[in-house]
């Protein structure tokens, strides 16, 4: 067989579904293979990924992932992945953790770019310098700066799972996990449980690099427009050092139950929580992945079961007031053996079996009594359309069809069966138009009749806080009483050591070895985005004139301004009700039933943003559908149907969604805590940011809770303020449309965009004038956490600043440098880093799972004195202003450019304006970074500091004055 570059083609076809030429081939001296998918897709990928089941729960998998990226024989700088941060134009760079394998995928749109990130990343993954201080940084180490002081344990994945394991769902997740696959390698915990992390030995460590990441066990990957044969060539350069070695055993297949079983499991809640509920899932192990109309089954009835409202399982769910919000994976087709898990959370643990009972029975109805049509002929439109439109969101769709791929190329099975859709599509349409009760028979065989089974229940335990803090501090005071003071000195040389080489730059020379770009590889010119604004009569349309595959985009947008702020809170509820409570003429279950068989989805958003020119406020929300071009038509007819007819009576319903919606912002609150430190810092300084917290933050939190109780004592007063809501808001005079598709079919949508808008109420309401509330200047917000999520933040405008585009490179360069160091690497948080807002003016500092909380605000306060007096080599200065250029010239698919688009116009933000800011970007000097040192000197003096966290870490702070328990 001839061979390419080293390599064997296996097999070739091509996929009508993503108008893709697909060549699979294996490497003929290694054995490793290679998917190459050519297209006329800009935003190129490269992925490779490597088999590394776990063998415990040391997280020797995570904490490998994170190390490879720390230095490489080619590239010997501390940390190349951050280095690439700085200065690449890339859409996507990261690695990521599996239960069974480890991906490194990278993305550009920039050709000689991706080639860069590329080379960085195969030098990474096969020749990492990993040294003993790696493991210690990235993983775990004993900590100790005096011979005298507590031993502690620190380490970035250690703090990283911290996190995690302070947050129920994961810890849910984990345990839906273990409880299904008990003799497989996924009963271990690929990311690392906190009390196994510090077993990991650096042997062991080393030894896993030697036997995994090899090229026999490798899969490589490439999507997008460049050179198929250079792919080749690329890779061979590097596998052609290696001979071949011995395949890794198949990840084992687990064994069936003979009987379903019941796993009990705790969560931390705070110490004085009364009111803490549990989760209850129940959770089936299915096939083997390989079979496509059997997955592509599986998630056709997964979205009948659980994807909406209406969705019959999950509305049992809902509608029986035992929880609060569903709970549990859904599908999970990730691993070997697919699995099924759904539940509720919020549940009394007294109803765990009455919730096990409830699914049960459901299933046995849907199976005897038959699937809903409707529901089926939405979740199928709904899977369709999701298919063939190919929406990735921010993330390259060439990742997304990597993932997909890997789905049964992990296990020795074919990576392209699962990317051509349609022939699985069209036979599972033909057995439902053939009248065979399809779903119905995958309910009875996969989950009626599987008796492998689990049903976990996770209650709260206010006690595990204190005896995990207990179990810790006894370890490291065993360790330490076997310590000889010999030893104990060798600890604190190693503490010494490891902080002198995280505190020392890399030199010149090393930094030179990355790869980057030059200014001259940079677009001098902004991109612009095709606008027009129709004027019909006193009503404005954007359209935005791009090519979206005969899809309708369509964003209807209301000024909230003209509400009273008592109002704010209920908009996330009222967008809602507006979709999920029926109108005059249909239930909510036929409406979104309605919706799922006639477009591509509906729902609520909003837009809210200082307005840097005038000072004011942009305030809007949003309904944004889509569907096919034919079916516009009926687009309009739902919203208008909705705007106009929602039943905003349905107080059970209203009920049902603020129960809801406390839940989900009650996960966040762990999840994403530094996104809830953000928001609520930033509500401290303008109208605009105050606004959002009242729609999203902790103040919205607050007012579910109050408003959980009012629905029950006082619910006409809520009915009424939804009325009034729709009464101001709901008016052509007050709406903007936004439109993006084709020339051509805006010619058949434009009269029924018309007609809409002439349909809907006339009448205007003034505007209503907002009282921001105050807020103390420092704020602790308590939770349940092992970890801290740090924030500090001022108005810059406020203090003086001028915006000018230099302010995106320094923040660019901080986030990669001073952050990156001080408060991931040597406070060992798992991330750190700055935002700011041009439009606000306000600039934010923030910790990410961070065990520290004074140290981490004094490293934002050394972020001044570092910027005075930093002395920035010019290939530095040029990594910051490509890797700004890179966020401003972020890859957006077609509706996400849309939307951008009127942002833009919304906030009066010009191209000229755009232009200018880009050119201060492109022209940035060292000098700015110092200028900018001198602001951030009086940002230290007037910043406000919000920390969520555990309340023992915040009071022994000392810092924070007012605080108040969140959770």
């Amino acid at each position: 067989m001839s061979q390419t570059h080293g390599f064997e083609l296996l097999r070739e076809q091509y996929i009508r579904e993503l108008n893709t030429r697909a060549r699979l081939y294996r490497h003929v001296k290694t054995g490793a293979e290679l998917l190459s998918l050519e297209n006329d897709d800009e935003n190129k990928v490269f992925g490779i990924t490597f088999r590394t089941p776990a063998s415990d729960s040391t997280g020797l998998p995570h904490i490998m992932e994170h190390s490879v990226l720390c230095g490489s024989r080619k590239y010997p700088v501390k940390e190349p992945f951050v280095e690439l941060m700085k200065g690449s134009l890339n859409t996507f760079l990261n690695a990521v953790t599996f239960p069974d394998r480890t991906c490194y995928p990278v993305a550009s749109q920039n050709l000689q770019d991706f080639y860069n990130l590329i080379d960085v990343y195969l030098d990474a993954v096969f020749f990492p310098l990993l040294s003993p201080y790696t493991l210690d940084q990235e993983g775990w180490h004993y900590e100790l700066d005096n011979p005298q002081d507590p031993l502690t344990f620190k380490g970035v994945v250690f703090n990283e799972m911290k996190g995690a394991y302070s947050q129920p769902d994961s810890v849910l997740g984990e345990e839906i996990q273990h409880s299904l696959y008990p003799d497989t390698t996924y009963r271990y915990d690929s990311g690392g449980n906190p009390t196994e992390i510090p077993n990991l030995t650096y042997e062991q460590f080393k030894k896993f690099h030697e036997r995994h990441y090899h090229p026999s066990n490798a899969l490589i990957y490439f999507y997008g427009d460049d050179d198929p044969e250079r792919r080749l060539e690329i890779v061979d350069e590097y596998l052609r050092a290696f001979d071949r070695l011995p395949a890794l055993p198949q990840i084992e297949l687990q064994p069936p139950f003979d009987a379903p079983r019941q796993v009990e499991a705790r969560y931390e809640v705070n110490e004085d929580t009364t009111d803490a509920k549990a989760f209850v899932t129940v959770n089936w192990l299915l096939p083997e992945v390989g079979d496509p109309e059997l997955t592509l089954g599986l998630v056709i009835l997964e979205q009948t079961l659980i994807g909406t409202p209406a969705s019959q399982l999950r509305k049992a769910l809902i509608d029986s007031g035992l929880g609060e919000d569903l709970a549990g994976a859904g599908l999970e087709t990730g691993m070997r053996q697919m699995f099924f898990s759904t539940g509720l959370k919020g549940v009394a643990p007294e109803n765990a079996a009455k919730v096990e009972a409830l699914i049960l029975d459901t299933l046995k109805a849907m199976a005897l009594q038959g699937v809903d049509r409707d529901n089926i002929a939405a979740a199928l439109n709904t899977i369709e359309f999701r298919l063939r439109e190919n929406n990735t969101g921010a993330y390259p769709r060439g990742l997304f069809i990597m993932l997909r791929a890997l789905e049964t190329w992990m296990y020795g099975k074919d990576p392209i069966a699962p990317l051509a859709f349609e022939a699985p599509l069209n036979a599972i349409k033909a057995r439902l138009e053939a009248g065979e009760p399809y779903l119905e028979r995958l309910i009875e065989t996969y989950l009626i009749n599987n008796r492998h089974r689990t049903t976990v229940i996770l209650k709260p335990d206010p006690t595990l806080a204190e005896q995990r803090a207990a179990q810790e501090r006894a370890r490291l005071d065993q360790a330490r009483a076997a310590m000889s003071e010999a030893e104990l000195q060798a600890i604190v040389e190693n503490t010494r050591t490891l902080k002198r080489r995280q505190e020392t730059p890399d030199s010149p020379e090393a930094l030179m070895t990355i790869p980057m770009l030059s200014i001259r590889d940079l677009d001098k010119n902004i991109r612009r985005i095709p606008i027009e604004v129709v004027q019909s009569g006193q009503k404005k349309i954007l359209y935005h004139d791009l090519f979206t595959n005969g899809i309708l985009y369509l964003d209807l947008g209301f000024d909230m301004h003209v509400l009273p702020q008592e109002c704010l809170p209920y908009m996330p509820l009222f967008g809602r009700a507006l979709l999920e409570t029926g109108t005059a003429r249909e239930n909510f279950v036929q409406l979104l039933q309605r919706i799922g068989r006639t477009t591509g989805g509906i729902r609520p958003s909003t837009l809210v943003s200082k307005i840097r020119k005038t000072g004011d406020t942009a305030a809007w929300f949003f309904l944004r559908g889509k569907a096919m071009v034919p079916q516009a038509g009926e687009l309009f007819n739902i919203l208008r149907d909705v705007l106009t007819g929602a039943n905003l009576e349905n107080r059970e319903r209203f009920r049902q969604m603020v129960l809801e919606e406390k839940a989900r912002l009650e996960s966040r609150l762990v999840q994403g805590g530094h996104a809830i430190v953000n928001q609520r810092l930033r509500a401290h300084f303008n109208e605009a940011d105050w606004a959002g917290e009242q729609m999203g933050g902790v103040s919205y939190l607050f007012f579910l809770r109050e408003l959980a109780n009012r629905i029950d004592n006082d619910w006409p007063s809520v009915q009424q303020t939804l009325q009034s809501i729709r009464e101001r808001l709901i008016s052509s005079a007050n709406a903007i449309t936004n439109i993006t598709t084709d020339a051509a079919s805006w010619e058949q949508v434009r009269p029924l965009t018309e007609d809409f808008l002439a349909g809907l109420p006339s009448a205007s309401a003034p505007r209503a004038p907002w009282s921001l509330t105050s807020f103390s200047p420092s704020e602790g917000l308590t939770i349940p956490a092992q970890v801290n999520y740090v924030g500090k933040g001022a108005d810059l405008y406020q203090l003086g600043y001028a915006l000018d585009g230099s302010i995106l490179v320094i923040s660019n360069h901080l986030n990669g440098s001073w952050m990156w160091e001080k408060v991931r690497v040597q406070g060992g948080a798992y991330g750190g880093f700055s935002v700011f807002d041009t439009q606000s003016g306000v600039l934010t500092f923030l910790s990410y799972r961070d065990p520290n909380l004074a140290q981490t605000l004094q490293a934002y306060d050394g972020a001044a004195d570092y910027l005075k007096s930093l002395d920035l080599s010019e290939a530095e200065l040029t990594k910051a202003i490509i890797g700004t250029i890179g966020d401003l010239d972020a890859y957006q698919l077609p509706d996400a450019k849309g939307f951008t688009s009127m942002r833009f116009y919304l906030l009066g933000i010009s191209d000229d304006e755009r232009q200018e800011i880009r050119d201060e970007v492109l022209s940035t000097t060292v000098e700015d970074f110092r200028q900018f040192g001198e602001v951030l000197e009086e940002f230290n003096r007037q910043a406000h500091v919000v920390v969520l966290g555990a309340t023992e870490a915040i009071e022994a702070s000392g810092v924070i004055k007012d605080i108040q328990k969140v959770l």
